[in-house]
């Protein structure tokens, strides 16, 4: 498993009843647009071998017309209905699809649906017009999402239409499926993801593949079509069909790709954006994971202060904890907590600093032979309720990540990172180093790139905002991002603090935030909030 990225920050565990990711975490594993195989079971191993591989979207040239029968759609928005957990949206909210092409590259062939959720601006008579909004992962569902989450949208939907969607290849838009709810309890319970010996490591290996061919035999045809320049190319015709002349935007953790994405192949038409937690464009597969073994590390390393233990006193403490669970798992009811899981439901608490007393709790019990809060916390990240039923948002994020990226690290390249892995952080180290061979082994799409150009020459100011403390996309990639954006359009908003995600619980971001986005004031470069 990896550790995605999915909002800006996880709802407090201990009120919280909905499961969502609207303000959520970003693990399955510990990877940006990563996540391994820990919740990933096993089909036939080698059966991808039998499936003819698809092959890569030919790029698409910017300035492909559409026919008039997608430009010229209008959405039917009607009562929404009920997602599979949790309640139906209020009467206030309003579900529609839109049409894209399921090629860009060739417009005039197979379209498949956008599902769109909608809140009308309250003020009508001084409506700026609509906000989209993506939460991460990749794999989030904004038609889920936006509706939990909007409380913090409030001042917002006064003068924007709230606007969620879930991107290509998610959910009700076409979504990506790979295993079902037996398979994945199977290979959750067989694989170990930080394998020791060759056996283990030859199954660590077969398990991707086999989730890969998966994907292809299940949704062979969508796979092939779910890179981020082209869920970039759907917001332009959703932008389009909506009524905007530009694109507003809310991008959060993987949304920030996505909105640098837009931002570099329709520069022209970037309205007021907003990018908060913030994927380092710079990076590679293997750097993303690095980066990721620095930040969950020095968000752990703040925690452990918090509760006056030196970090290297109580990263020593958990690593003990994983090596005895790695060799003797914890029997929790019929199930077991590993030390994958474990380490899962550690990353989840250091999403938000208002969770860290669950991580103080469950590391207590999990010491004194109890894993059970260890596991739910696993589970919540993972999407596993309590009847064993799995969501599908990690078979969505590997096929966009696996599309994305044209790396494919193997076996010896990820062993070969383990030392330094390690030395950056003996708890993460050896998951994260694991988890670059394991995401997209074998993958049967070529993938696009292998880090994208989010470069936005005349585009409008874009807010970058990053947090120092942020474990899943460290502060380093927000600077990296206002960088590349280019001069006069990244502006770095710098937020001193903990957590995935600054707007809604940084009272300084959100007022810079509102400006911007209500009233077009563009801070100065490198603001900083504490």
């Amino acid at each position: 498993m990896s550790i995605r990225n999915v909002s800006p920050r996880i709802p407090s565990l201990r009120t919280s009843s909905v499961r969502t990711r609207a303000a959520a975490l970003a693990v399955t594993g510990l990877l940006v647009a990563g996540c391994s195989n820990s919740g990933a079971p096993s089909d036939t191993p080698g059966s991808i071998g039998r499936t003819p591989p698809p092959t890569a979207d030919a790029k698409p040239s910017e300035d492909v017309a559409l026919p008039a029968s997608l430009t010229g759609q209008r959405p039917e928005w009607k009562r929404c209905a009920a997602p599979e957990s949790g309640e139906r949206p209020g009467a206030d909210w309003r579900c529609a699809e839109v049409r894209v092409p399921l090629d860009h590259a060739r417009p005039d062939g197979e379209t498949i649906p956008v599902a769109l959720i909608r809140k009308e601006a309250r003020d009508k008579d001084r409506r700026i017009g609509s906000l989209l909004f993506n939460f991460g992962g990749p794999g989030a569902s904004g038609v889920d999402i936006l509706p939990r989450a909007a409380q913090e949208y409030g001042d917002l939907n006064r003068r924007y239409d709230l606007v969620g969607f879930d991107p290509r290849g998610v959910a009700r838009s076409a979504g990506v499926v790979c295993r079902d709810d037996k398979e994945l309890a199977a290979a959750e319970a067989r694989t170990d993801v930080t394998p020791d010996t060759a056996a283990e490591e030859a199954a660590y290996v077969a398990d991707g593949a086999s989730f890969g061919a998966g994907c292809a035999r299940r949704s062979g045809t969508v796979i092939r079509h779910t890179t981020t320049s082209h869920t970039a190319r759907d917001l332009d015709l959703i932008r389009h069909v909506l009524g905007d002349e530009k694109l507003n935007y809310f991008g959060i953790s993987y949304g920030t790709q996505l909105g640098a994405a837009y931002a570099h192949q329709f520069p022209s038409r970037v309205g007021r954006t907003v990018l908060d937690a913030v994927v380092d464009p710079t990076a590679d597969g293997t750097g993303h994971a690095r980066n990721q073994t620095i930040g969950f590390q020095r968000a752990l390393d703040n925690y452990l202060r918090s509760t006056g233990e030196s970090p290297a006193a109580g990263t020593a403490r958990i690593v003990r904890l994983l090596e005895r669970l790695d060799g003797r798992p914890l029997r929790v009811g019929d199930r077991k907590l590993t030390d994958g899981l474990a380490t899962t439901g550690i990353a989840i608490t250091l999403y938000s600093q208002s969770n860290w007393p669950l991580l103080t709790s469950a590391l207590a019990k999990a010491e004194s032979g109890d894993g059970s809060e260890l596991l739910r916390l696993a589970d919540w990240y993972n999407d596993r309720d309590e009847n064993g039923h799995y969501g599908t948002q990690s078979h969505s994020q590997r096929a966009i990540s696996c599309a994305d990226s044209s790396e494919r690290p193997t076996p010896a390249q990820a062993k070969a990172l383990l030392p330094e892995f390690r030395g950056l952080s003996p708890v993460f180290g050896a998951f994260l180093a694991w988890d670059t061979a394991g995401w997209c082994a074998q993958w049967p799409v070529k993938g696009e790139r292998v880090d994208p150009d989010v470069s936005a020459p005349g585009a409008g100011p874009v807010l970058v905002v990053g947090t120092t403390g942020d474990p899943a996309t460290p502060y380093e990639g927000a600077e990296r991002m206002a960088k590349e954006l280019g001069a006069g359009v990244g502006v770095l908003v710098s937020n001193e603090g903990e957590g995935h995600g600054a707007y809604g619980t940084s009272s300084c971001v959100t007022r810079t935030v509102d400006a911007y986005l209500l009233d077009g004031k563009v801070p100065p470069y490198g603001k900083r909030c504490s």
